[in-house]
């Protein structure tokens, strides 16, 4: 069911993906014995966040970090620079573990435990959720609103937000194109992606983030990119953010908000 825009223009929802080691270890239990590999998530932590907030400072953004409940707790330091900038905290699962790998009672510990550590610290309850990487069942969502979210941002049949008919639960879809990670994540060992692609031209995927939002705002529709720190948070990566920011700054009648914050404008 989709949702009549109450804003009557075009919406950039920046929203970064906090995953970490957890990304590894969610997906590659494995990985706990493999430093090589949680590296690449201690990078988004150590040295790509910084780059990430300093960009969304400078351009006087304010996006919403989806975060594992155990990144929350493995790194309150991280999750307070965030906060302190502003910005919003939703939950991206506990344990980073796809949902379709869980049976119902997983999932809904997944969901419980995640939301419980984004509470313990940060204060506060998150409303919103994104899968993590991977399927999730249909039965999902349902139990993503039992646990008390309003919004979910895990699904890609739209470029609008919309109502899942059977829970009221908001989605605001999201779009591979639009995220960093799969243009630039690479791993020998455990093999990720499976087909061991190369890491994409930075020229090109800043002229695919670009050349979307040019006809996102020309349709006024929803525009929700992903980025992830331990991929675009590098010194060279960075400026695709940076220059993706810059671009939307340029246009006054593009709102610029949090998740939260658009979906308050549409209850």
């Amino acid at each position: 069911m989709e949702i009549e825009w109450t804003c009557k223009k075009p919406t950039a929802l920046i929203t970064v993906n906090l995953d970490a080691e957890m990304f590894w270890l969610g997906l590659f239990p494995e990985s706990e014995t493999r430093p090589k590999t949680l590296s690449m998530g201690d990078y988004g932590i150590a040295r790509g966040l910084d780059r990430v907030l300093k960009a969304l400072e400078d351009y006087a953004v304010r996006a919403t970090f989806f975060v594992p409940g155990m990144i929350a707790l493995r790194h309150p330091d991280a999750i307070e620079k965030i906060t302190s900038g502003g910005h919003e905290i939703a939950l991206h699962g506990h344990t980073h573990r796809p949902f379709h790998l869980l049976d119902a009672g997983e999932q809904m510990e997944e969901l419980e435990m995640g939301k419980e550590a984004l509470e313990r610290v940060t204060g506060k309850t998150p409303v919103g959720f994104r899968a993590p990487e991977g399927e999730l069942f249909e039965e999902s969502l349902h139990f993503v609103h039992q646990a008390g979210f309003v919004y979910s941002s895990s699904l890609y049949d739209d470029d609008r937000p919309y109502l899942h008919p059977d829970t009221g639960l908001i989605e605001l879809p999201v779009n591979w194109n639009l995220h960093d990670f799969p243009y630039f994540a690479f791993n020998y060992g455990p093999a990720f992606p499976i087909g061991q692609s190369r890491v994409s031209s930075y020229q090109r995927v800043e002229e695919n983030f670009l050349e979307e939002f040019c006809a996102y705002r020309a349709s006024g529709l929803l525009f929700v990119p992903q980025f992830t720190p331990q991929s675009i948070g590098s010194p060279g990566k960075i400026t695709i953010l940076r220059h993706l920011l810059e671009e939307i700054r340029r246009h006054d009648d593009v709102l610029v908000c949090t998740c939260e914050e658009l979906v308050k404008n549409l209850l």
